[in-house]
């Protein structure tokens, strides 16, 4: 088994394991309310932090150069043609 196969199976037991323990602490534990709290805490920071980044990025990138109206699409490709009827 190469090492990609090797890692992947490995996630997936981990994972199978995780959700399992999860399920565990939920279901046949006295701290259900506990890690509900926990869970949704992580979900909720998870997402913040997702748009917080977001915003930084677009807070701190700089706006891009404006297109020249002179020069477009059409006035390059005309000028080629005009370029290569000449030659």
């Amino acid at each position: 088994m190469e090492k990609d196969q090797t890692i992947g199976v490995l996630m997936f037991l981990v994972s199978i394991a995780v959700i399992i323990f999860y399920g565990w602490l939920l279901f046949f534990t006295a701290w259900t309310i506990f890690v509900l709290q926990i869970t949704v805490f992580v979900a909720a920071a998870a997402i913040l932090a997702i748009l917080a980044w977001i915003g930084w990025t677009m807070a701190t990138t700089p706006p891009p150069k404006p297109i020249d109206e002179e020069v477009s699409f059409t006035t390059v490709s005309e000028e080629t043609v005009e370029e290569e009827s000449k030659e």
